[in-house]
């Protein structure tokens, strides 16, 4: 067996497969002529609502590429009542995303409190120098036309209990039974002269009489006696009421 006719048939083997992929509809999207159908959720670029940011740094501190950078100052509020006191808030000076660091975690969006990151499904901001993958937020802020719609709610989930406040309808009043109508007290009936007679003057409560102890005066030239205190006996005295000391051996000429 020669070899040409070893490669014979690897040849009719191969034009054979050819001819039925002709045949067969391509699943090929010639980009950029054709724009890929991408899902309605996929992560292309950050998109930034500046009014929802109050510059709190979260995002800029979990980000661990540290490719988020915000600049801002603070600004005094006068006070909403009279007699209040002012208030400061944060006032976004500059918010920037470094996209040529950004590894597209989603961290900063999960972190933001107030709704201010959205994913946005524009992929197509590619530049020819990498500096200038810096965007600042009046790029990042003309994303946010691009960013879908929420999704909707599960079928089966509950709904929120807000939503079911709002619609719940009044409780109606029972049948038969009257709407009960607050009592109104009588009005004094009206005079001849078309006014209303004058209520007579309450009696004046008398506030209750205290007996006061007054002490009689002192003459200042009466002469009060002052005996003097009685000197304190001492153990050894007769007064004391005790026996007299023993005398000691050598006193009392012995």
């Amino acid at each position: 067996m020669s070899e040409r006719d070893g490669i014979l048939p690897g040849l009719v083997k191969g034009l054979a497969t050819t001819a039925r992929s002709l045949t067969r509809h391509t699943h090929t999207a010639e980009y950029p002529d054709v724009s890929p159908a991408l899902p309605p959720r996929s992560r292309g670029v950050i998109a930034l609502t500046e009014e929802n940011c109050t510059s709190c740094m979260l995002c800029a501190r979990e980000c661990p590429d540290w490719c988020i950078y915000i600049d801002s100052h603070k600004e005094e509020l006068p006070p909403t009542t009279p007699g209040g006191r002012a208030r400061q808030r944060n006032v976004l000076d500059r918010f920037a995303i470094d996209f040529s660091l950004c590894m597209y975690c989603g961290i900063c969006i999960e972190v933001c409190p107030f709704d201010a990151l959205h994913w946005s499904p524009e992929f197509e901001y590619a530049e020819v120098d990498i500096r200038d993958l810096l965007h600042e937020r009046d790029r990042l802020g003309a994303w946010m036309a691009t960013v879908p719609p929420p999704p909707a709610l599960d079928p089966g989930s509950a709904v929120p209990a807000e939503v079911t406040a709002a619609a719940k309808p009044k409780r109606p009043a029972p049948a038969g039974a009257a709407p009960a109508a607050r009592a109104r007290p009588a009005r004094p009936a009206r005079t001849e002269g078309g006014g209303t007679p004058a209520r007579p003057p309450r009696p004046r409560r008398e506030a209750p009489t205290r007996e006061l102890l007054v002490t009689p005066p002192v003459d200042a030239t009466q002469v009060i006696p002052v005996t003097p205190p009685a000197p304190e006996a001492g153990p050894g005295t007769p007064d004391a009421g005790g026996p007299a000391p023993r005398p000691q051996p050598g006193e009392g000429g012995e």
